[in-house]
Order: structure tokens, then sequence, then C-alpha cells
């Protein structure tokens, strides 16, 4: 439990260094003092020095006394700066101090119930969107898309595609860009997270993909999509089973749902040498469960598991579902379903 209680310590302190840029800034110096850091990150050198502190102890930043010098290991900063792309352990630290935030709430409805909803997390639309950003441009077109035969051509002809809880749209975005011939529209209820999709749409200046508030389980539009994506929503949903019910009647005959989600077991013994386990229910109860169970909803949670997830699908009239996986993404799952 020590070394838990380290661990946390140091990724509070990942987060930090990369919200605030240190990684990224101290990977292209030599070994330079604390002073140099901080006027070359634009911080305050009293806290850059603390922060430094806090990375020597924990072997991330190697310390030489002598010089009172600093520097970070080009070994490490293939994992902790912006250049890592989706190997950036820093964006992901960023989700725990923002879901720590809710502790008292999470706590208070341990006791009456209910949950904690949206808006009692200001920035976790921020570190959601750069979080899957890097997977998306690293992978979605090259990689997760081909896994449908045939997807990628049929979307360059052209054909519809809707992406429901789209966030901040930037998947949607990627594929609008690489594919001008076909059509998109992003649903989500985060206002907040459309406006930033919007304007990233707009100044990309695409013409072919727009973004509408909508509540995924009243989503009524039979047979109008060819292709429906869901990036990690599906899990926190209030509704899930009518959320996936309302994606098949919304696929066009022969059309295709794909489906990411975390990758686990829906058994809990089968997740105990997860090596994601504990962060992976972290999440649920801090996030995933209780936004679902603020709006009345099935809190379903982030680990309701591989299983129960391709049951739901075959309830919701999806048929011949396959389960892949993506190489450089071990965490997660690839639903592929047809109508």
């Amino acid at each position: 439990m020590l070394g838990a209680l380290n661990d946390a310590a140091l990724v509070l302190m990942t987060s930090l260094g990369h919200r605030t840029g240190l990684f990224d800034t101290m990977a292209r110096l030599p070994a330079t003092t604390s002073n140099e850091i901080a006027e070359a990150a634009g911080l305050q050198e009293r806290y850059v020095r603390e922060w430094l502190g806090a990375m020597v102890v924990s072997r991330v930043v190697e310390y030489d006394p002598e010089a009172a010098t600093y520097s970070l290991p080009a070994e490490h900063a293939v994992a902790l700066t912006r250049a890592a792309g989706p190997d950036n352990f820093g964006a992901v630290a960023a989700y725990v101090p923002v879901l720590a935030r809710v502790e008292d709430e999470v706590a208070e409805c341990f006791r009456t119930g209910g949950g904690v909803p949206y808006s009692s997390y200001p920035r976790f639309q921020e570190v959601m969107a750069e979080d899957s950003a890097t997977m998306v441009d690293a992978a979605l077109i090259d990689t997760t898309l081909p896994l449908v035969p045939g997807l990628v051509d049929r979307l360059r002809e052209g054909i519809d595609v809707a992406d429901v809880g789209c966030g901040s749209g930037h998947a949607l975005n990627v594929m609008a860009k690489e594919f001008p011939r076909s059509r998109f529209v992003g649903y989500d209820l985060s206002e907040e997270g459309l406006a930033r999709a919007g304007r990233e749409a707009e100044d990309l200046g695409l013409g072919n993909v727009s973004f509408v508030v909508r509540d995924l389980a009243a989503l009524d539009e039979p047979g109008a999509y060819d292709l429906i994506t869901a990036f990690d929503v599906v899990h926190d949903q209030a509704k899930p089973a009518e959320v996936l019910q309302a994606i098949a009647r919304a696929l066009a005959p022969e059309g295709t749902f794909l489906m990411v989600d975390f990758a686990a077991s829906s058994a809990l013994e089968e997740n105990v040498d997860h090596p994601l386990g504990p962060t992976l229910y972290m999440f649920s109860v801090l996030h995933c469960m209780t936004v679902s169970l603020a709006q009345d909803g099935a809190g379903l949670g982030t680990v309701w598991g591989e299983q129960k997830a391709v049951e739901m699908l075959g309830e919701a009239g999806l048929g011949e579902i396959r389960v892949e996986r993506v190489e450089g993404d071990p965490f997660s799952n690839y639903y592929i379903a047809t109508r």
C-alpha cells in the first residue's frame, strides 16, 4: 500500500508535468538547471523545482547534484511527451485529478444512491478529447476502418456515416477530411463537445460533416446510415440497450456498426490479472457508472465486458458480431456488427 501511495503521487505529478508542458520542454533541453527549465517553459521556478524533486525521487528525471542540473532521459520522453502520440502516459494520467474532483459527490452517492452528473466534470471533455485524438490520428484510417472488409473503398465512393456519442468530434472530422465524398453526422448530448467539434470542422474547411445535440436513446432515423461508429461511449449511456436498438434501426440494409470499448471480461474473476484492472474500476466508480445512474440509468459501468457487450449487441438486433483487436491498442475491443 505504501508503494500504491507513492505511485498515486507520481501519477498526479505526471499529470501536472503533462498539463504544464514540462515534459515536452525538458525533452528539448540538455541537462540544465531548474531556473532554465522554468524559463523555457514559461513557469514559476519554485514550483518547477519542487515538481522536479518528485520526478527525481521517482526516477523519472535524472539529477546531477554537483552541477544542480536535471535531464529527462530520451527513453523516458518517449512515454511522457506529446510527441509520443498514443504512447504518451502523461495524457492518460490527466484523468486521475479530473476524476478525483468528484470524490465527495460519489461518496455521498454511496450513502444515498443516484449519481454524479456530467456537469460535475468541467475538464473531462478536454482531457478525453486530447487522449482519444492521439489514437485516432495514429490508427483510425489505416488500421481501425480496414477491420471492416471493403469499408474504406465504400467511404471513398461516398456513404452516410454517423458517430454516436461523438464528444469533441475529432474522429468524425478526421474521416470527413479523408473521405470527402461521404457524408458524416455526429450526435452527442454535450454542447461543449459539439462546439469544439464544429470549430475544428470549420478550421479544416469541411462541408460534409455536421454535429447535432441528441439523446442517443431517442435516435429515430430508420435505415439512414451505412456506417455507425461509437468510440468508448455505449457503456456510460443511461439507456445502453435502447441506444443499441436505435443504432440497429438506423443502419441501412447490410450497414455496419463499429463499436470500440474497453477490453475486459464480464466476469470479475477474469479481470484479476488485467493490466489496467484497478484503473478500469476506478473509471467506472468515479465516472462511467455514476453519470449513467445520475440520469436514472442502467449504470452499466466501464467493465461491462466482452460477453455482456456481445449479448447486448445481439439482443439489439445486430448480427454477425466479430470482436477484433488492433496492434498498438491492447486495451480496446473492436466490435463489428451488421444489421
